[in-house]
């Protein structure tokens, strides 16, 4: 099919758009804007729109498809636009007001912190844009699923913004069966178009976002042409303070400090325990200096309040530079106008991480500009081998250089047998369609997209075990209902999301919310929140509540949680790393230093090209160069194999080695013959007989041997354990 030109394109726009153009002072369209608008003009195609940050992407899907429905004046939904956060719906459309204006197209929020008003005016009136999270869209299909028939009636296009945030997760699956049980309801599929500038396997993620349709799904992907980054990473060691006149500082947070110094920033770790103490480190800092307090904190357990502040402060032009320091919240696309630097605590997780962040500055044609600092504690003088190693410092450098040269990102996997959210989605469609037939049950969760490798004998045992545990009932017509504990759990409001959550506690000061803790402390104990101190002065346990006063002072904080999962590819370019001689521009002397450290002691150890390294006596090492999947996969494969190789106290962390105590000197070939293909037992195998592994929200609600064969199938991978293992025989 040949191409549209860009003049072409140009003129099927709607009048009002091509008024926008001219009036912004654009003088063409960029590449990926006519690549969407080709797809989207000549097609009934789905789409992924993924180039880099800054680049278009929200005009690039929504030129074309208003222009397409210009002269339709339905009373329902035409698009249905989907975010992650709740600060992204309430930020995306802003830059494009005056073209929404002119268009005539209204365009309505709706999430937990949308007012009710606001709410009841759209569902007396659906119609044009609906910017809303998976969360709030399932408690729609829930309590007005009558209705969806009216407000989604005329729907044309979904689409999902990030899309990256939502492929391989519950959440994304979530969306996947909403988006279905939609289709179903209005009795037509809708167009889907995702965005992303961050997608590690176009084609798969593409393939993700069409399954269930009708349609192909097309992809338009715009890479960097060159890259040019202003990058630096910068070592201390966290007992060599530095001195500043009278005052002792913290020298990674003090060299944080002068880098953000009368510039807009952003500081970004990789939890919220990190990021309230980077706050608070940073706010002591400026009093001891006497300056003002210029740092302000976004992360999911902040008030609204609170993280709009942020929001603000650093989209506005005229106030004194602000510093935000946050989570992966303010990763994603939120317009917070232009960045002069990023700063990262740490080793980002993953490329993906890396990427996002680092995109978030040096938008208008100025290079992105990011700073990765690394605080490490010194290593007592006997402490063993792998303490001596900087595997943060190593992770980051891997993780860029897999970047310049291979333009890495991470593929999401699909998992086969999400057992917590076909248990959330079993409850979900029986609400919403009250008692059914076991078969018709089946049939219509079953053929929903992300349970297509879920049989349906595993399918009814979970069923039985519902029935026997009173989570389902059985209706009068011989039909399944919900019992009282399921309408328990679809009562709570925290049924609306598939993601693991705590019980969380109200903090006040007074009349003013300041966020949520997971434990509430005993009167007079103090706790972090906001990058501040807070001294509780009454709590309300059944109401969650928590009335605190302000106090100074610096202390942590903790939040369940996890840090995800590293690639084996990150690690075999660390493994790299150690033993090549290349300089890195990015590194700072003292990184630099840090580095030439950790290769001397890899060449003097030998870790790095043996894989097995003897720490003294019995004790071993094992350096796999694995990612987190096989890692875990090969600690419970030692587990199993144990007594054959007279392997006992076996410790691992993250995926950087595992140690144990064995007595026996050729460990590693026999390891490696243990290792191959057919000597590896079935992956149900390396669960103990009672192990029964909770993972997600709703696995206590599901038979102990359909969690084995999920967690087996989904969080345990011999692929890179055989390729690795054939190496050490």
């Amino acid at each position: 099919m040949k191409k549209l030109s860009q003049d072409q394109i140009f003129h099927r726009f709607a009048p009002y758009i091509r008024s926008f153009i001219y009036n912004n002072g654009w003088e063409e369209l960029r590449e990926i804007q006519c690549m969407a608008a080709h797809t989207l003009f000549e097609t009934e195609d789905n789409l992924l729109i993924t180039s880099p940050t800054a680049s278009g992407k929200t005009e690039a899907a929504l030129f074309p498809i208003l222009s397409m429905l210009e002269h339709r004046h339905f009373n329902s939904v035409d698009i249905l636009y989907i975010a992650p956060l709740k600060s992204l719906i309430n930020d995306q459309f802003s830059r494009l007001d005056a073209l929404l204006f002119e268009s005539g197209v209204p365009v309505f929020h709706w999430h937990g912190d949308v007012s009710a008003g606001s709410k009841e005016k759209f569902l007396k009136n659906p119609r044009g844009i609906l910017q809303i999270t998976p969360e709030s869209l399932e408690s729609m299909l829930l309590h007005r699923s009558n209705d969806i028939p009216r407000i989604f009636a005329h729907l044309s296009y979904i689409i999902i913004d990030e899309i990256h945030a939502f492929t391989g997760q519950d959440r994304g699956e979530q969306t996947r069966c909403i988006m279905e049980r939609i289709a179903r309801l209005v009795g037509h599929c809708p167009r889907r178009i995702g965005l992303s500038a961050s997608v590690g396997n176009p084609r798969a993620v593409a393939d993700w976002l069409g399954q269930g349709t009708p349609y192909e799904t097309s992809v338009a992907e715009v890479k960097n042409a060159t890259l040019k980054w202003r990058l630096a990473m910068q070592h201390f060691f966290a007992d060599e303070p530095e001195k500043e006149g009278d005052l002792i500082l913290d020298s990674a947070y003090a060299f944080v400090y002068a880098a953000t110094e009368k510039k807009k920033c952003l500081v970004f770790s990789n939890s919220r325990e990190e990021t309230e103490l980077v706050t608070a480190t940073l706010r002591q800092i400026a009093r001891k200096k006497g300056d003002n307090d210029r740092f302000m904190i976004h992360h999911g357990n902040l008030s609204a309040a609170i993280r709009e502040e942020a929001e603000y402060a650093l989209r506005e032009e005229n106030t004194s530079p602000m510093t935000a320091c946050a989570t992966v919240t303010l990763e994603l696309g939120i317009d917070i106008g232009r960045l002069q630097r990023i700063v990262n605590m740490g080793a980002p997780n993953t490329a993906v991480n890396f990427l996002q962040r680092l995109g978030r500055s040096g938008r208008r044609d100025v290079p992105p500009e990011m700073m990765l600092v690394f605080r490490e504690e010194k290593a007592l003088p006997n402490a063993p081998l792998y303490q001596l190693v900087p595997w943060e410092l190593i992770q980051a450098i891997a993780i860029i250089q897999l970047y310049l040269e291979e333009r890495f990102l991470e593929e999401s996997k699909q998992r086969e047998m999400p057992m917590s959210l076909l248990f959330h989605q079993t409850l979900a469609t029986l609400a919403s369609g009250g008692e059914m037939a076991p078969a018709s049950l089946a049939d219509r969760v079953l053929s929903l997209s992300p349970f297509t490798k879920i049989s349906p004998r595993d399918y009814k045992a979970l069923l039985i075990h519902l029935l026997e545990t009173d989570i389902l009932e059985k209706g009068e017509e011989g039909g399944i209902l919900t019992g009282m504990t399921a309408e328990r759990i679809l009562g709570d409001y925290r049924f609306y999301a598939v993601f693991k959550d705590s019980e969380d506690f109200t903090v006040r000061e007074k009349s003013e919310e300041i966020g949520t803790i997971t434990t509430p402390p005993p009167i007079g104990d103090r706790f972090a929140l906001a990058g501040r101190v807070w001294e509780v002065e009454e709590v309300d346990a059944s109401r969650k509540l928590i009335y605190v006063k302000r106090v100074e002072g610096k202390m942590e904080i903790a939040w369940p949680g996890d840090r995800g999962e590293i690639h084996t590819r990150v690690l075999e370019r660390m493994r790299q790393v150690l033993l090549e001689d290349t300089v890195y521009p990015y590194l700072k002397p003292s990184a630099a230093a840090r580095l030439t450290q950790a290769r001397a002691l890899a060449r003097q150890t030998g870790f790095a090209k043996h894989p097995l390294v003897c720490l003294g006596g019995n004790r071993y090492c094992l350096f796999p160069w694995l990612g987190t999947r096989a890692i875990r996969t090969l600690k419970r494969l030692l587990v199993y194999f144990a007594q054959e190789l007279d392997i006992t106290d076996i410790q691992y962390d993250a995926c950087y080695y595992i140690s144990f105590r064995t007595g026996q000197k050729d460990i590693l070939q026999k390891l490696a013959v243990c290792l191959t293909k057919d000597s590896l037992p079935l992956k149900e195998s390396l669960l103990g007989i009672s192990e029964c592994p909770i993972q997600d929200k709703y696995d206590p609600y599901i038979p102990p041997a359909l969690l084995k064969k999920a967690y087996a199938k989904d969080k345990l991978d011999y692929t890179d354990i055989l390729r690795r293992s054939a190496e050490w025989k």
